[in-house]
């Protein structure tokens, strides 16, 4: 089985809340539901079959994230990633580039959607951005050709700031 979409994706999840909230050496959780999962995975399964089709991950991405643990609540699963994996991305990531830019200029206070926008577009001449009225989000944001990443961007002016979301086109297409 190919489990790289799902490490690809718990990765870059960690990243961005080194980015966000600075790097620890402590046990992370990560929250999917088994849909997500059985997207990542291109199956079907149910939550047993699920629950061994991560055991089965866990074996492939010790040696890179340490002893991964899972638990689930109904069809929610949490993934538990030892201190070793937090380490493991720290020194194997990016400290700048896209999402790192994209973070410092949401961080601050006044910014404008001007701002957030041309941050998108400073990396790639094939943004795609969608004015929403769904009420939740002002703004979809992604990169038509995936580079630097393939991540749909949920975006809010929120009066003095700026938030965002960010989903996989599939957990973005089944939401809305």
């Amino acid at each position: 089985m190919d489990f790289s979409r799902l490490e690809h994706n718990i990765t870059d999840m960690m990243k961005e809340q080194q980015l966000k909230l600075g790097y620890r050496r402590e046990t992370i959780r990560l929250y999917y539901p088994l849909s997500s999962l059985n997207r990542f995975l291109h199956t079907e399964y149910d939550k047993v079959q699920m629950h061994q089709a991560l055991e089965d991950f866990s074996c492939e991405a010790e040696p890179r994230l340490g002893k991964l643990t899972f638990s689930s609540q109904k069809d929610r699963f949490c993934i538990l990633i030892p201190p070793e994996g937090a380490a493991y991305v720290h020194t194997h990531m990016e400290q700048d580039g896209f999402l790192s830019d994209l973070i410092q200029t949401v961080s601050k206070h006044g910014v404008t959607m001007e701002e957030v926008l041309s941050v998108f577009t400073s990396y790639s001449d094939h943004v795609q951005i969608e004015p929403l009225v769904d009420g939740e989000f002002d703004y979809l944001v992604y990169f038509t050709e995936g580079i630097p990443d393939a991540y749909r961007y949920c975006i809010t002016n929120e009066g003095c700031h700026v938030t965002y979301h960010r989903f996989t086109q599939e957990d973005y297409e089944e939401m809305f």
